[in-house]
């Protein structure tokens, strides 16, 4: 059968179109996703776009929409790069809009000030058209400064509108939360970018003083009589320049009255005077050496009037006659400062040269004074308890903190790896020791032993490390003058006693005999001839190389 379906074709491949008058009853769907974002489908703009959505099509905006659809199928459209979408956030981010300006805060109650002009940076951020104020911060200025708005959308009017880039200019007023903030100028950067989307800036404005910030700016007016002294020469002169006297303080307030040694500091570049204390190792006083703070000490007080009794014990310099100068320091002689008798008995050198060429007719006296003998204590070391080793129990006697021992670093790095080897037998009562054989290393790079015992087998007993590798004293040392085995006590045939256990040594490595001849000057010849015999039993006989590589595996 034909079916032409209304166009009059047949029925076939290639010969079915789709019938364009049918409208689509589906739900279209308006939004797409792409690189992860959400965003609105674009629908092909053409000429009968607005007639899609109709029921209702005349055949003349048909013919046309078949027409423009068959062009657009076989036009071949060229090939072009293809342009990656940014969102408007991406694309804004990190781009701020940044105001300078200020609101004027009202000031009730206040008969000095009406009003305080605080200036504010407002910051625009095109990434969602958010909004951030702050306030400088002033050093001392007694007001919550900084953060006035944090980052939002600020409203516009009541009607829900927010305040937007294009709303923004120089010279205008926005009025946020009830506060009415005046734009004043803005930087270059804001200024292209609204110069470039069209907006014309208004002039920039300067921000007004505050009056009271600028009434605390004068000095206030008040009358001081001038002085014929130039405190200024005297400082640029005298500055860094300090006399210094030693003196001796009789404490005659403590139960036992004792004279306690201070130093007299005194200042040229402001004619002040400080005191400080000279304190012994472990006199176990506190460690605040500061007797007399530096300051100018008063000499002459006007006498108090009698109807107005003094209820404070601070002086006010109206009260004060004169201070302490250089010439009321005399060495040799008695000084009263605040209420203390001090006896200067010498001076240091610079303070010497300063009298003799400003003060020639004061006589410097120096009073020789004896120093207290200073007990000999003898520093005792309790005796070892035998809990650790005997150089770490040491470091606990040293310092209250106790460091681990120091180690001879040069004698590890070049006797590194060096060790010399021995065999040995346990020398016991016990008949079920007589075949136990034992290898004794020694450790030339941080003279410790270390004892190994060889396996063999049906003795039931298990071979292994015997001892680790630490220091032997010998016997009969005394923890105050420790003796420790070193190679020249190990000689073939020598008992060696540790920790309660003897050892004999039945054999020795040939390394232990070429290295002992290498340091013959300071090894006995008894130790030397005995691994000489032990070793080489006919002295007429010569052993190639193999053989003494051989008979060193052999010992090992």
């Amino acid at each position: 059968m034909t079916d032409y379906s209304g166009h009059g074709l047949p029925f076939l491949p290639g010969n079915t179109f789709r019938d364009i008058t049918k409208s689509a009853q589906h739900r279209s769907q308006t939004l797409t996703y792409k690189n992860g974002y959400i965003l609105p489908k674009r629908p092909i703009v053409g000429i009968g776009q607005a007639d899609l959505f109709s029921d209702h099509l005349n055949q003349s905006k048909v013919n046309q929409l078949v027409i423009q659809n068959l062009a657009e199928t076989h036009e071949q459209l060229p090939a072009g790069p293809s342009t990656e979408f940014i969102p408007a956030h991406v694309f804004f981010d990190k781009k701020v809009l940044r105001f300078f300006g200020y609101f004027k805060q009202v000031i009730l109650l206040s008969p000095q000030e009406q009003y305080r002009v605080r200036p504010v940076i407002i910051s625009y951020f095109l990434e969602d058209d958010s909004f951030c104020v702050i306030e400088p911060e002033v050093e001392n200025s007694g007001m919550p400064q900084g953060k006035l708005i944090k980052r939002q959308r600020l409203p516009k009017n009541k009607q829900g509108d927010f305040y937007h880039w294009k709303d923004l200019n120089v010279g205008i007023d926005i009025c946020v939360f009830g506060v009415a903030y005046r734009i004043t100028s803005c930087d270059q950067c804001t200024k292209a970018f609204l110069e470039s989307e069209g907006i014309l800036l208004n002039e920039p404005e300067e921000i007004p003083t505050d009056p009271y910030t600028q009434r605390r700016t004068q000095p206030q007016q008040a009358f001081v009589t001038p002085s014929d002294f130039d405190c200024l020469k005297q400082f640029l002169f005298m500055d860094r320049k300090v006399l210094r006297f030693f003196a001796l303080w009789e404490h005659s307030d403590s139960v036992h009255m004792e004279t306690r040694p201070v130093t007299i500091h005194y200042y040229l570049g402001d004619n002040s005077v400080e005191i400080r204390e000279t304190h012994e190792h472990n006199s176990g006083r506190d460690p605040y050496p500061v007797l007399l703070r530096r300051q100018k000490v008063p000499k002459d007080v006007k006498p108090k009037t009698e109807p107005f009794p003094s209820c404070v014990l601070e002086v006010s310099p109206q009260e004060v006659q004169d201070y302490f100068s250089p010439k009321d320091f005399c060495v040799g002689e008695s000084v009263n400062i605040v209420g203390r008798d001090f006896l200067l008995y010498d001076c240091d050198e610079f303070t010497l040269n300063y009298y003799k060429e400003n003060f020639r007719d004061m006589a410097l006296k120096p009073i020789q004074v004896k120093a207290k003998p200073s007990p000999d204590i003898k520093r005792e070391i309790p005796p070892y308890n035998g809990f650790g080793s005997l150089q770490d129990s040491l470091q606990n006697c040293k310092s209250l903190i106790p460091e681990p021992p120091k180690k001879d670093l040069l004698k590890m790095l070049e006797k590194d790896g060096k060790v010399l080897r021995y065999t040995a037998r346990l020398d016991s009562l016990n008949p079920d020791d007589n075949g136990r054989r034992f290898i004794l290393s020694y450790f030339l790079s941080n003279d410790t032993i270390s004892i190994f015992e060889t396996n063999m087998r049906n003795s039931g007993i298990i071979g292994g490390k015997f001892l680790e590798k630490t220091q032997v004293h010998k016997p009969g040392s005394t923890p105050e003058n420790p003796q420790y085995y070193s190679p020249a006590d190990f000689a073939i045939g020598t008992t060696v006693e540790v920790f309660g256990r003897r050892f004999v040594l039945l054999d020795a490595d040939l390394y232990v005999l070429n290295y002992l001849e290498s340091i013959a000057d300071q090894i006995p010849s008894e130790t030397i001839n005995s691994l000489r015999q032990r070793l080489y039993p006919d002295p007429n006989k010569t052993q190639t190389t193999d053989e003494t590589l051989e008979t060193n595996e052999n010992t090992l």
